[in-house]
């Protein structure tokens, strides 16, 4: 059988050859025809629209001329170097300008002739140039004429130096389409779903999206490849999600029994939110199927996950199973533990902590004590996935603040129960915006605690410059004189000279001044301290022997401190919008009302601007996430960069929720009625995805 066209070697394209085939395989990773046809342009030129020199200005952008080239000289010396052009119509001059790769345009233009150039107007001053313009000569009437909307491709300086620029490579486009024919570039969805949704095949979508004629052709083919890349993505995780479920089995929790019941009777210390209680109602019937549950919790800062991971913890026991939570810092994990153990204070449970700072007889009759089955619930850092640590009988693992560990950190915690692994629940604090959540756990059952404890007051969310510190130092004396605490949290541990930054050392030198010893105590926490420095002067502030915690993001996430009432963040403009969130969470945990108090230079970014809006507005993290993810893109939002999975050549998440819905619902539809896709309706789906779909990994596995 004979090797598709399309994966061909890209030197055996008209117009390559070796040595250029080689600098694309470098600088671009264009390997085949394919890669070529999936490097897709980032803008078009619209050839139809000519201007006139004279009616240009320094905001008219992007501009088309006709004229001729009347001069080329060299200008400058050393760094300065130019190669500089006096480009004329019948209204006017322009300068061209060229400081990289002039030898060779110098070479391959002529002045007297007449072309047509492109680029962007550029303003020095009250002269008007044009950098580096796109050049061509005008087609011969005899010629084919030119695409009304040519293509523009990435590329890189050195493409660009050794002839490969926009021109050539819009030509080789031209090339590898008078080589493909309709059945290279066969249709992979439906050709019901095709028609139903109308849209264009999928080669003529391919065309269009490099050579459109209008339009019009150009958004219908974009829609068509959008709705394609995030159709193949939706169904591949959805197919994992059904094998997963149809294919692992796991522990048959039947009852909820006596520690439950007595727990929820007697012991919890507040009403369960409806949304908590929802959630409960999910997990159990997932640990009651007989299929190893895997589940994310979403839920905003303080909305009560940990209160729900510790209701399925006794379901659990209940069954006569030992459960365990792993944490990513001691700091979070002793938390966990110390509340923990207080809600099931005189119930007849054993609860037990691990992390690296458990040693010699301690650690080693704990482990004895696991493996003998005398504990019930062990919570702890990494350590628990250590080879000496031996469950009895593991039924469920609960990890929190799951983007922190490795696949493989997590695997190896779940292979430590025999004979089914043991029903996963993971937890995160960081609210995942809806397009994210069903692309990184698209093959997860998620659930979402979308309600805060009754009673609790939103933290209120101000705004202060500079120029208002001396106010923002009497709020923080007002509050620690009512007998509350105070966070301030710095971007910087040490001074940069590239940011101007205030930094935790002046910070902590300029506060012991303003709250002297012994009135006022200040602890110091960051990154680079040993753990049981951090840790002693955690246990200072939350013990209150200390009125106010100066700190990096280190506290971001595990610092319950319910007497702190104000969070000062310096610099909130070099914070992303989730982190600004999760600091934030660190106070509004007591009955009292809380503040947050975002503090930055009286120069701000639009961006830095709309981040700080969206703070003071909303206390909601749902909201937040969105927000974060339409100004930072999906590829920076936390936890989310390792995943490999957000590598879409054209779909947008923060844009494209509408579509992504349709390709999740439409994936769905087809996978319950042909869950194997053995259909001949779906013949073209099925070749497609068994051709490409190993390329689609379970990128959010948490089993």
């Amino acid at each position: 059988m004979d090797k598709p066209i399309l994966d061909s070697s890209i030197e055996y394209l008209k117009g390559v050859g070796p040595s250029r085939a080689k600098l694309l395989k470098e600088e671009l990773a264009i390997h085949t025809f394919r890669d070529l046809l999936l490097q897709y342009p980032f803008r078009y030129v619209d050839k139809t629209v000519f201007h006139r020199i004279r009616d240009l200005t320094p905001d008219s952008g992007e501009v088309q001329l006709h004229g001729i080239l009347r001069r080329l000289e060299t200008l400058g010396g050393g760094r300065k170097k130019r190669l500089v052009g006096r480009f004329r119509d019948d209204s006017g001059v322009i300068e061209l300008i060229w400081f990289k790769g002039a030898h060779w345009i110098q070479n391959s233009l002529q002045v007297g002739k007449e072309y047509i150039i492109y680029g962007r107007v550029n303003a020095f001053g009250h002269k008007l140039s044009i950098p580096h313009p796109e050049i061509e000569e005008p087609k011969k009437e005899k010629q084919a004429p030119a695409a009304t909307f040519a293509p523009v491709y990435p590329s890189t300086e050195k493409l660009n130096a050794k002839g490969l620029d926009v021109k050539v490579r819009r030509r080789m486009m031209q090339a590898l389409f008078q080589k493909v024919k309709p059945t290279d570039i066969p249709e992979n969805l439906p050709e019901y779903l095709v028609e139903r949704m109308r849209l264009p095949k999928r080669f003529d979508a391919m065309r269009a999206i490099h050579f459109p004629r209008n339009q019009a052709e150009l958004d219908k083919a974009i829609n068509r490849l959008k709705f394609e890349e995030l159709f193949f993505l939706q169904l591949r995780l959805l197919q994992l999600k059904s094998r997963r479920q149809r294919a692992v089995a796991g522990y048959t929790f039947e009852k909820v029994g006596d520690s439950f019941h007595q727990y929820y009777k007697e012991k919890i210390p507040f009403e369960l939110t409806g949304a908590q209680k929802r959630v409960i109602k999910e997990i159990r019937y997932d640990m009651g199927s007989g299929r190893q549950m895997n589940r994310l919790l979403q839920g905003d800062v303080g909305s009560g996950k940990t209160m729900v991971g510790l209701m399925c913890m006794l379901i659990a026991i209940d069954n006569g199973y030992q459960t365990a939570m792993m944490a990513p810092t001691e700091i979070l994990a002793q938390q966990h533990f110390q509340s923990i153990s207080e809600y099931l204070e005189d119930m007849d449970l054993r609860t037990g902590f691990l992390s690296g700072s458990v040693k010699g007889k301690k650690r080693r009759e704990l482990l004895e004590d696991l493996a003998a089955g005398k504990i019930d619930i062990l919570i702890g850092t990494h350590a628990l996935i250590e080879d000496p640590v031996v469950f009895k009988n593991l039924g469920l693992a609960i990890t929190d603040e799951q983007h922190r560990f490795g696949v493989k950190q997590r695997a190896k915690l779940w292979k430590k129960s025999k004979p089914y692994p043991p029903h996963v629940l993971v937890m995160t604090a960081t609210p995942i915006p809806r397009t994210l959540a069903m692309t990184l756990y698209g093959d997860l059952d998620v659930s979402v605690i979308d309600e805060l404890p009754p009673g609790r007051k939103p933290v209120t969310t101000q705004h202060r410059t500079e120029a208002h510190r001396m106010r923002v130092i009497g709020f923080m004396r007002e509050e620690i004189a009512k007998g509350r605490q105070v966070y301030v949290v710095y971007p910087l541990i040490e001074e940069s000279e590239k940011l101007d930054l205030q930094n935790l050392d002046e910070g902590y030198e300029a506060l012991s001044r303003e709250f002297p010893r012994p009135e006022y105590q200040i602890s110091i926490v960051h990154g680079r301290m040993k753990t049981a420095d951090k840790e002693f002067e955690m246990q200072r502030f939350v013990k209150g022997e200390t009125q106010i915690m100066v700190a990096t993001t280190v506290i971001e996430v595990g610092v319950n401190v319910p007497n702190a009432s104000v969070m000062v963040i310096e610099n909130t403009e070099r914070f992303g919008l989730s982190q600004l969130h999760q600091l934030r969470g660190r106070v509004g945990r007591g009955a009292e009302q809380s503040y947050c108090i975002l503090l930055t230079g009286n120069k701000l970014s639009n961006e830095g601007r709309e981040r700080i809006q969206t703070m003071v507005k909303t206390n909601n993290g749902f909201e937040i996430a969105e927000a974060d993810l339409r100004l930072r893109g999906p590829g920076n939002i936390d936890g989310t960069q390792q995943s490999g999975i957000l590598n879409l050549r054209l779909a947008d998440l923060a844009l494209d929720g509408r579509i992504l819905q349709t390709a999740r619902e439409l994936a769905a539809r087809i996978l319950e009625k042909d869950p194997d896709l053995t259909h001949p309706a779906n013949a073209n789906t099925k070749r497609f995805l068994d051709q490409h779909g190993p390329q689609l990994k379970g990128w959010s596995r948490i089993s």
